[in-house]
């Protein structure tokens, strides 16, 4: 595991090629699954994404941790009172 983000569940993995070899692609199958149990998302990335389009990598973390938040203009741009929402 690479990165992790506790409040959201998630877990960011960078993955080098040897991710392709036989071995580790169903060490890596197995690894998420027990991940996906203990109610983590899991998001893969190859090095060479990182390195050649970073902006990208980033875009889709973003979207992965604000997927089913709702919009800040929901509650008027602000945070609810205490104790409603």
């Amino acid at each position: 595991m690479d990165f992790v983000c506790l409040k959201h569940s998630l877990i960011i993995e960078i993955d080098g090629g040897q991710h392709n070899f036989e071995n580790h692609v169903s060490s890596d199958v197995e690894r998420e699954a027990k991940l996906s149990l203990a109610g983590f998302r899991v998001l893969r990335f190859w090095n060479s994404d990182v390195d050649r389009n970073l902006p990208g990598v980033l875009q889709t973390i973003e979207s992965a941790l604000t997927v089913g938040a709702p919009h800040p203009t929901a509650s008027g741009g602000h945070p609810p009172p205490k104790g409603e929402g």
